[in-house]
């Protein structure tokens, strides 16, 4: 496998932090430093298994949790009172809460976006009102690279140990994955990707179909939703990026 995917869109290193905070409901000013680092490796490790070219900058952040974690273990200096002993984690933790605002107030401005766009200065067939009504029901978030990494170190973790070692040529490629997935979901509204991974015969075609995800996803012909966070990972086409039939008719 020979497939180097390039993720300008997904999240980094403190959305990772944040994701894990909010994943083991830890207090953000009281990170149990250990966890979280061991945590933070082994998304890491799936990262390095799937060659994402982010790899690196995920490297440095773990860097500076190792660096806290030693200091954490280090005995106090007995020279320094407890007021002047500042806490390795404060700058740490001063980032993170910096980052979340800003990310708190791009969610905001993105929904007013989203308001936005609903908001219709021209008379609309009922019909068509209708359909949106309907559509709005469905509430879903979007889930993120980190979900995506859970869900398949979940799956592969199902896969059991194959005790008969076989050489077997396996012929799967991102390519002919994205076809695939492409042609489900001609036939179905959406699939979990829990029934995608469950369908693949060994770990490396699992591997194959979640690059095949990030790529749909980055080239913005799919969406990974959930209906509720952490829950399980459905996919399904991304309505915007598609040319109506009509439109693809008169071209």
């Amino acid at each position: 496998m020979s497939y180097k995917l390039k993720l300008e869109i997904f999240e980094g290193p403190l959305d990772l932090l944040l994701y894990l905070i909010k994943k083991n409901d830890i207090d953000i000013t009281n990170i149990p430093i250990s966890q979280i680092t061991e945590q933070y490796m082994q998304y890491i490790n799936m990262m390095k298994l799937l060659d994402l070219d982010i790899v690196g900058d995920f490297l440095v952040m773990a860097a500076t949790l190792m660096q806290i974690k030693s200091k954490m273990l280090l005995p106090p200096d007995p020279y320094e009172t407890e007021e002047e002993e500042e806490d390795p984690r404060d700058e740490l933790v001063r980032r993170l809460n910096e980052y979340k605002r800003f990310k708190e107030i791009a969610e905001a401005l993105k929904d007013k976006e989203m308001m936005r766009k609903n908001l219709f200065a021209r008379n609309i067939d009922p019909q068509e009102i209708n359909k949106f009504k309907d559509d709005a029901k469905e509430i879903y978030f979007e889930a993120s690279l980190f979900d995506l990494i859970n869900a398949l170190s979940e799956a592969l973790k199902k896969v059991p140990e194959e005790v008969i070692h076989e050489i077997i040529k396996e012929n799967f490629t991102v390519e002919q994955k994205i076809h695939d997935i492409l042609h489900l979901l001609l036939d179905e509204k959406s699939v979990s990707i829990t029934s995608l991974f469950a369908k693949c015969a060994s770990k490396i075609e699992m591997v194959v179909a979640f690059l095949a995800i990030l790529e749909l996803i980055r080239l913005k012909e799919i969406k990974a939703i959930q209906k509720r966070v952490f829950e399980d990972i459905e996919i399904m086409r991304n309505t915007d990026n598609m040319v109506p039939e009509d439109q693809g008719k008169q071209e």
